[in-house]
């Protein structure tokens, strides 16, 4: 367990990026590694609900032929798609029935890798009074990078679980934790 657990005080929210089936070893788009971070994502939930800090869970809830599919004249695989088991959460996930589900990834015409992405979670944590997050999730250097950039333009406070998350490629991994701690992020 990461150590800085204590430091979760009211105002602050976990938020599970993308923990699905399909980005998983197995899935049809596997970050290496990626099921690992399950036990401590639980571990990080646990401790959430002991200290009553809310939980949101995100997840690409993708149309068949989505845009970002290479069929499509994406860069991916086609993952995550609509009730489909790949869209599921990881079943080793331990989200509780209180988190929040945020839905992205929907529109036909263009990807959403943010969890802010036209979903209006920017104005829902200010109306809930959420100052900062605590992010975990797949994968490192796309979706949860790209939602780490969003909050910070958002004004939110941002604490990357570093071994809550996994890159795509150990590079782009590398590039994504450099550009988050540029712009505010702070990596625990």
């Amino acid at each position: 367990m990461t150590q800085p657990m204590e430091q979760m005080k009211p105002g602050d929210a976990l938020l599970l990026v993308d923990i699905q089936n399909d980005f998983c070893p197995g899935g049809a788009l596997p970050i290496e590694n990626g099921d690992q971070i399950i036990p401590v994502a639980n571990d990080w939930i646990a401790e959430a609900l002991k200290q009553n800090i809310p939980i949101y869970a995100s997840r690409d809830w993708h149309p068949n032929r989505h845009i970002s599919f290479k069929s499509e004249g994406g860069q991916w695989p086609p993952h995550c798609i609509q009730d489909t088991a790949g869209a599921a959460f990881h079943p080793d996930l331990k989200l509780p029935d209180s988190a929040v589900v945020i839905t992205k990834g929907t529109r036909l015409d263009q990807d959403q890798n943010s969890v802010f992405d036209q979903t209006g979670f920017a104005h829902f944590l200010r109306r809930e009074g959420i100052g900062r997050l605590w992010v975990a999730g797949l994968a490192q250097d796309v979706c949860v990078l790209a939602t780490v950039l969003d909050a910070r333009q958002a004004g939110i406070g941002v604490f990357v679980i570093s071994e809550a998350t996994r890159p795509v490629t150990a590079d782009g991994g590398r590039k994504a934790m450099g550009e988050m701690k540029k712009i505010g992020a702070n990596v625990v």
